[in-house]
């Protein structure tokens, strides 16, 4: 059985585009949330820097992970942040230490 994957994706929008940023974020959570082995999936909004974004994610593997960056809603997304010259998100991944802490 593999590990679940933790994800933190943080998007960064330029200021006059943070309403839009938001509404093509927000419009994923409901399909990806439909996807086989998401287990977690949840957009935060930081009110100290308001052009900040960040999803909280986590995937029942590997595999799972993969197969949601080939879904169609991800790949509107992708093309909706060239619309908008967003950043490069940044994403990264997160293994738990609690087992190694003990």
């Amino acid at each position: 059985m593999s590990e679940p994957v933790r994800m933190i994706a943080r998007f960064t929008a330029r200021p006059e585009q943070q309403q839009a940023l938001r509404e093509t974020l927000c419009a994923l959570i409901e399909p990806t949330r439909r996807e086989p082995d998401c287990l977690r999936y949840e957009l935060w909004h930081n009110q100290s820097v308001p052009t900040d974004f960040t999803f909280i994610e986590e995937w029942a593997s590997e595999a799972a992970l993969e197969a949601h960056m080939r879904t169609p809603h991800l790949a509107v997304l992708f093309k909706k942040l060239l619309e908008l010259d967003v950043t490069e998100p940044e994403v990264f991944k997160y293994t738990a230490l609690e087992s190694a802490c003990t």
